[in-house]
């Protein structure tokens, strides 16, 4: 996981999203680490050490985030290569999803110490359970 010098900041989460679980317990898709702060294959893709990653993607069907390198690569491709590149979307798709499995560890389990803390909407209570929560994430103490 990057670091940046910021160690605190705001996240906005799918309301439907599990929460996070300890480190080293199976990832189940909270995606806290990505709304932090992209991985190193996150930065390449998002062009932004800080915030959000862009490759970072809602499926509904699960109720989960899932990393959109992995699975959906064509589309997180399409939406990063400058566009006389986008050509080569269809060949540079499979490696980029073995890439991110590598770079975001699947299936070893939670390695972000972030803790959350979550805060409910910014703007009046709504009944859109599609609507972001308002949560603080920041780094535990070493």
């Amino acid at each position: 996981m990057a670091h940046t010098a910021q160690s605190e900041h705001t996240i906005h989460i799918h309301p439907q999203a599990p929460g996070k679980v300890p480190e080293g317990v199976a990832c189940n898709g909270c995606g806290v680490c990505c709304l932090f702060e992209p991985c190193p294959l996150g930065v390449v893709l998002s062009r932004t050490r800080i915030g959000a990653c862009s490759a970072l993607l809602w499926q509904d069907a699960l109720g989960q985030y899932r990393c959109g390198a992995i699975v959906a690569p064509e589309g997180v491709l399409a939406a990063s290569l400058p566009r006389g590149t986008r050509w080569l979307t269809p060949l540079l798709a499979p490696l980029l999803r073995r890439w991110g499995a590598r770079w975001i560890a699947a299936d070893k389990g939670c390695d972000s110490s972030l803790e959350v803390v979550r805060r409910g909407s910014t703007t009046m209570p709504t009944t859109d359970s599609t609507y972001p929560i308002r949560a603080m994430a920041r780094r535990s103490p070493p």
